[in-house]
């Protein structure tokens, strides 16, 4: 595991993995600190527990794994680093397709929407050569296209995407297939955006009488449509049934492993009616859950991390603490820039 050379004051090496012993600061208001570490390798029982934990969550080998890894704990730059470096060097367009629709992916999550959408008309491109428009496989691509042009406020495009990857979906897989419920709710998700609440709602429901037919009564799915459902009561002034579907959402996600941000956005939700209610204890234990799985579990830099703290921020105004106001709008903004 660990390749080195030692000289009398130094330690050279390579893909070696340290315990920390402890952090202290060197003297009093000094700004060194003092870190020992115990050098440690195959045998080490807690270094064994985690490369066995990767191995079970993170698909792939070497490098692509690696690779996963960086962008599964939201380190962008570094996994845009590798995959880089893995397009340089893929050896036929299959998986040059599936590095160009990782990147994408990447790229949504960083909120640099024109490059995720350069990233799938590449992968698309490729895909093409070989595949007919109508393939199953090029659903999910159509799909995630409409999902940034939807963030990017283009609601035109955004229907225009998910309407092909509804209409690939609907002539390949059977009636009340899970996968149908994916378009069904981004469109209800569009529509509540356009705040045609009736025409969104419509939608939902398509996607959770899919759902509840198809899927356990406990999968997170289900609680993605649920709190979806909520927020559109919500809107149109039914704070009661807000709260009722946003409670059967959040009675799932307590209770089966899911997404950080869908239980995040789900606690912001049902925070959101109490506010509305001038309820405002209530809406801050919510509020806080939702902000502490943002801290806890996100990347920093994720425009859903903003959004959080910009939610946030509307709680605070409403009870005039004006300074917090400014502290998450701060960092709304910074992870905007």
């Amino acid at each position: 595991m660990c390749s080195s050379t030692r000289t009398r004051n130094s330690i050279y090496n390579a893909h070696c993995f340290f315990l920390i012993v402890e952090i202290t600061q060197a003297a009093k208001n000094s700004q060194l600190w003092e870190v020992p570490l115990t050098i440690t390798g195959d045998n080490d029982p807690q270094l064994a527990g985690l490369t066995g934990r990767i191995k079970v969550e993170i698909d792939g080998r070497g490098w692509q794994r690696m690779a996963t890894l960086m962008l599964k704990v939201g380190h962008f730059n570094q996994a845009e680093e590798l995959y880089n470096e893995l397009l340089e060097n893929a050896s036929n367009d299959r998986d040059r397709a599936h590095i160009y629709h990782i990147l994408a992916m990447m790229k949504t999550a960083q909120g640099k929407y024109p490059e995720a959408i350069k990233f799938y008309e590449e992968s698309l491109e490729i895909h093409r050569k070989t595949l007919r428009e109508d393939d199953i496989s090029l659903a999910n691509t159509y799909n995630n296209i409409g999902v940034v042009y939807n963030n990017m406020d283009e609601y035109s495009k955004a229907l225009e995407f998910y309407e092909k990857s509804h209409k690939i979906q609907a002539i390949s897989l059977p009636k009340n297939h899970p996968d149908l419920a994916f378009p069904y709710n981004w469109l209800g998700r569009i529509y509540r955006s356009m705040k045609e609440y009736s025409k969104a709602l419509s939608y939902f429901q398509k996607s959770i009488s899919i759902r509840e037919q198809a899927l356990p009564e406990k999968h997170p799915n289900r609680a993605v449509t649920y709190s979806d459902i909520g927020d559109v009561h919500r809107l149109m002034g039914d704070h009661e049934k807000a709260l009722g579907f946003h409670k059967k959402a959040l009675n799932i996600q307590e209770n089966v492993k899911c997404n950080p941000l869908e239980c995040a956005t789900t606690y912001m939700n049902l925070g959101e009616p109490y506010r509305e209610m001038k309820d405002y204890t209530t809406a801050l234990t919510y509020y806080q859950k939702g902000l502490k799985i943002c801290e806890d579990k996100l990347a920093k830099s994720r425009p859903d991390s903003a959004i959080i703290y910009h939610n946030t921020s509307k709680l605070y105004f409403s009870t005039q603490k004006y300074s917090t106001v400014m502290k998450y709008v701060l960092q709304a903004v910074e992870i905007g820039q």
